[in-house]
């Protein structure tokens, strides 16, 4: 990987989780390119571009690297947030999360991943886990016919599909869930993959024309918007966890499809300017951290403030995502929790780093 696409991917990675926190506070930093409109499939996007064709010949690799980068943190976590979620009890009055059971700690982070709604938004990972593990199986399976025109059909109609079959099937249990939302993710993972491949270094698709043509096409998806009030920010919005798309069927992949474009080329365009900023490099570095910690610092800047001015918690409305006076505070909620969570990540790295060169070193001392 060449030294611009790793910089370019490291301020895509940041871009991706500024969407994740901004869609968090009902914002869109795109205007009419909302977060919740493809944030989420940008992720998988990523993690096709990403993608090796060498695992295909060692999947017990490519298993195992999985599991320490994403379930291994992600349980840790969840030991965490399950401490800290005990902790609020006596606070906040009630326990915010599920019963807890073996179920709900080792089985529901794979279904819906909200048993513990501090860290909620963690629920990408297990699925992204699940969704790269199939892509490899069923990459495997098409190399035999070594052909990229059938590879991105089967993909295509895999991720047009997925909303379809959700709403045709006539019972939504979690296992049709996990199904629907991975014909959905497979999709974004191998155009990722795909473009990498077959597109970055042949064809120019981030021109004026392209970008004309984009936000054309754009502005006839927001006919499908379902808000009174566009810079709300949660307009063509889909919530891909619980498989809520209201009644649009093929709008969620075509506007994960603008996004994603729209993301790209704002990297870039302002790659030149933004790849020595010490602080995009860092949050690009940490997304996972971000990820987990956002909306736990969110709460807590929720419950000083609602302490300070004497405010009630009954009414503060939803329970994790509300904040104090979201007309005059979103911005400073944004700016605040995304230095907090992304110098937190870098902290934690760097605590990790040590614990791991710590063991490594009394591993060795053992062996001699």
């Amino acid at each position: 990987m060449d030294k611009t696409f790793s910089g370019e991917i490291t301020l895509l990675k940041a871009l991706a989780i500024i969407l994740v926190v901004s869609g968090h506070l009902e914002f869109s930093i795109f205007g009419m390119f909302p977060p919740y409109s493809f944030q989420l499939s940008l992720f998988f996007f990523i993690s096709g571009m990403l993608f090796k064709d060498k695992y295909l010949d060692d999947v017990s690799t490519y298993f195992t690297k999985r599991i320490k980068s994403l379930l291994l943190p992600y349980f840790g976590y969840e030991i965490v947030y399950l401490l800290i979620t005990l902790a609020l009890v006596p606070v906040v009055g009630e326990f915010l999360g599920e019963p807890i059971t073996i179920k709900n700690f080792f089985l529901t982070p794979f279904l819906n991943g909200h048993q513990l709604l501090l860290c909620c938004p963690l629920w990408f990972v297990p699925q992204l886990f699940m969704t790269l593990i199939v892509f490899l199986f069923l990459m495997r399976m098409l190399r035999n016919i070594d052909n990229k025109f059938v590879e991105l059909g089967f993909f295509t109609v895999l991720g047009f599909v997925a909303i379809p079959f959700w709403k045709l099937i006539p019972h939504h249990t979690p296992l049709a869930l996990v199904t629907m939302r991975t014909m959905f993710s497979l999709f974004f993972v191998y155009l990722g993959h795909y473009y990498v491949k077959y597109i970055k270094d042949n064809h120019n698709i981030f021109t004026p024309k392209w970008l004309g043509g984009i936000i054309l096409f754009q502005s006839i998806l927001w006919l499908f918007n379902r808000d009174f009030d566009p810079v709300h920010g949660i307009g063509l919005s889909f919530v891909l966890v619980w498989g809520r798309f209201d009644q649009q069927i093929i709008v969620p992949v075509l506007t994960s499809l603008t996004g994603i474009w729209v993301s790209i080329f704002t990297v870039k365009l302002l790659y030149p300017y933004l790849k020595d900023v010490k602080l995009l490099n860092q949050m690009g570095k940490v997304t996972y951290h971000i990820m987990a910690n956002h909306l736990l610092v969110m709460y807590l800047i929720t419950l000083g403030l609602f302490y300070i001015t004497g405010t009630p918690l009954s009414s503060k409305g939803d329970k994790i995502y509300s904040i104090f006076n979201p007309v005059q505070t979103t911005y400073l909620y944004f700016i605040v929790v995304m230095l907090i969570t992304t110098y937190l990540g870098v902290f934690q790295q760097f605590v990790w780093k040590k614990l791991s060169m710590v063991i490594s070193t009394k591993q060795q001392h053992k062996d001699t």
